[in-house]
Order: structure tokens, then sequence, then C-alpha cells
């Protein structure tokens, strides 16, 4: 991704021609995001190169300035022959935690140097940032097993008779687009480009392990949709209401959709209303299931193996929030915006009510309901 970037902004600055006279230079940052330790040092390599016929002077400026200390932070750049290829080392020392970026600039001003920055995080601890890590696969890998359970208990059962296919319905819509906004964002130039149009000094949020996790959630799913259809159902079917809100949410993503094929909106914004929709469905998704529960008196056929690896991936997902807000004192990650914190406890909330679901309110199902679950048949008659 950073060899991607650097292109990506090296041909842009290639385009752009200097304001100051007869002079063309171009940096090249070896890192374009780094992580440093409070008290030690990292050292970039910023090569510089291009024609000049005038002395220039850099400037590297931190953002915020108690966070760390740049050695040097001013480079004299000069050539007698009017071409320039040097490499200057510059040591970053972490003082502070925090988030920074990095601004290079030159006196006179060139703009090729706009847009160049170094992104740096400085941290409290090394050992804290190799927890998250694990920490962080950890819960991707709890989260891509979750849907194993389900898939396995309806295969052994040759039934899906108590699960709701509302939930399966919402489960499908959610993650494709989920995977629409991470594929869209990840591989498709013209998205990429607006992106950092929009945002000159960030950095692509998604990475491919976010494709493959989407990807895999949808194919799982779907997989499960398609042993609805050859497995014992009883007389279940996605209910009226589920279908009134799935087309809802379809007609306004074609609407969007032409929106952005048309101009009027940015391919981007329509991803991230893509991503809305996306949270609008995690918050209800469990509805259906928890009250098809209730009626049935049951959890027979809802597989409690999903339930504990989603509140693992959920219990370690929060607590990576919370080690890297701590370790790069950043608490406005979680609390600035709360979107990413509030869903991941809704989440476990609903996790902790099926657990009591299952394990106290009906742990003893009753012989009938297990074998071929009339109940749900006559609930569901009673509804029609």
């Amino acid at each position: 991704m950073r060899t991607f970037i650097f292109w990506c902004t090296l041909s842009t600055l290639l385009a752009t021609p200097s304001i100051a006279s007869n002079t063309y230079v171009w940096p090249i940052l070896s890192s374009q995001e780094i992580t440093v330790i409070v008290n030690r040092t990292y050292d970039v390599n910023l090569g510089i190169f291009g024609i000049i016929d005038s002395p220039i002077n850099m400037t590297l400026t931190p953002q915020h300035e108690n966070l760390i200390e740049l050695n040097p932070s001013k480079i004299p750049i000069s050539s007698t022959n009017q071409t320039i290829d040097a490499h200057y080392l510059i040591s970053v020392k972490g003082v502070n935690p925090g988030l920074l970026d990095v601004i290079i600039s030159t006196e006179p001003l060139s703009e090729n140097f706009r847009n160049v920055f170094l992104k740096v995080t400085v941290a409290l601890s090394p050992v804290i940032l190799h927890v998250s890590i694990v920490l962080g696969w950890l819960y991707f890998v709890a989260w891509s097993a979750s849907f194993y359970p389900q898939i396995i208990d309806n295969h052994q059962r040759k039934s899906v008779v108590g699960l709701n296919f509302d939930y399966l319905s919402f489960n499908i819509v959610g993650s494709a687009l989920y995977t629409a906004f991470n594929m869209g964002l990840l591989w498709c130039p013209l998205i990429e480009n607006e992106y950092f149009r929009r945002y000159p000094r960030g950095l692509n949020p998604v990475l491919i392990n976010d494709v493959l996790f989407s990807l895999h959630a949808l194919i799982a799913t779907l997989f499960t949709a398609i042993q609805c259809a050859i497995y014992e159902r009883a007389l279940q079917r996605v209910s009226n209401i589920a279908r009134a809100i799935l087309a809802i949410f379809f007609v306004i993503v074609l609407s969007l959709l032409a929106l952005a094929y048309c101009n009027v909106i940015h391919w981007l914004d329509f991803l991230y209303y893509c991503s809305y929709i996306k949270l609008t469905i995690t918050l209800i998704k469990y509805i259906p299931q928890a009250v098809m529960n209730y009626r049935r008196k049951s959890t027979v056929g809802w597989s409690i193996g999903c339930i504990f690896l989603d509140i693992i991936g959920g219990v370690f997902s929060i607590l990576q929030m919370v080690l890297n807000a701590h370790n790069h004192d950043d608490w406005v990650s979680i609390f600035g915006d709360p979107t990413k914190f509030g869903l991941g406890l809704f989440s476990i909330c609903f996790d902790i009510f099926f657990i009591i679901q299952h394990y106290v309110l009906y742990r003893v199902p009753t012989p009938t309901l297990r074998e071929n679950d009339s109940n749900l048949d006559r609930l569901l008659t009673e509804k029609a």
C-alpha cells in the first residue's frame, strides 16, 4: 500500500510545475507512516532530486511540537551544477504519546512539496503495540470463524428450523454492502483518488484483510442461505416487515447508484452511504432472532457457538481500541467518534442476551419442540 501511495504521489508531483523559478525538485520519503516509542528514535530517509538554479531552504514542521523532536528540522539545499540527487537522514525522537503529521515545506515555495507529509504515531510502550497486533488477529479469526458453527449445526441437523431468516437476510445485505465499500475504496482508482483529494494527508483506511474478511462473510452467509433452501425449514420465511425494510434499503442504494452514475454525487459518497446502511443493519439484525427465540421458548437451531465467537471478537476489538487509545494518548478516537465503539458494545449486549436465553431462560426445550418444532409452525401459521 505504501508503495502504491508513493508512486501515486510521485506521478502527481512530476506533473506539477514548481513555483520557484527554474527550480524543479521532488522529494521522496522512505516511509509515509511511522510509529515511534517515547524516548526512542526512528530514522527516515528523505531523498531530494531534480534541477535547481538557486538554493532553497527546506523546513520540517510537526503538527504538535511537544510530541516529537526532529533532527534536523531545517535543511538547506543547493547544487553547484544545477542537478541534485541527495539523501538526508531525519531522526524522529518520541517525546509524548500522540498522533501527528510532519509537514515539509520550502522557501522559496515549491509546489512539489505541497502534499508531502509524514504521519507519526508516538506510543508509550512497544509491548502494548505487540499485544494490540495479537488482539487484532484474534478478533479477526474469531469473527471469521463465527459463521461456521451455524453452518455445521445446519448440516448435522439437516434442518434450519430455529435460524431466523430475517436475521440471515440482514446479514447477507450488510455483508454485501461492506464488501462493496472495501473493494471500491481499495481497488477502484477513481474512488481512491477522490479519497486522497478530499483527505490529502490521509491514508487509505481499507487494507487487504478488510476486503478478505468482508468477502468471506458474504460467501459464508450466502452458503447458509443455500442451506435454508435445501434443508428442512418448516414454515419459516422472511417476514413482511423484513422484506419492507430490505426493499427500502434497495431503493435507497439504487437511487444513490443512479445519482453517482449521473455525477450528482461522488462515488466515494455513494460508498459512505452504503456503509451507513450497513451500520443500520448491524443495529437491527439481532432483533428478529431474539424475538423468535422468545416466541419459541427455545434456542434450538440457533448455534450458541456463533455467539461465543462473536462476543470473543467483540471483546478483543474493544480491548484493542482501549489499549491503542492509552498507548497513543488518543481517547478522542473512542469517545470523539463513538460509532465503532458503540456498535461493538451493542453487539456484545445482544450476545449476552442470547447466552441468557440459551443457558437460563430456555435451557431445556420440550421433546416435541426438539423433534419437529411444531410450536414454530403454529406461530408462523397464525401470523400468516
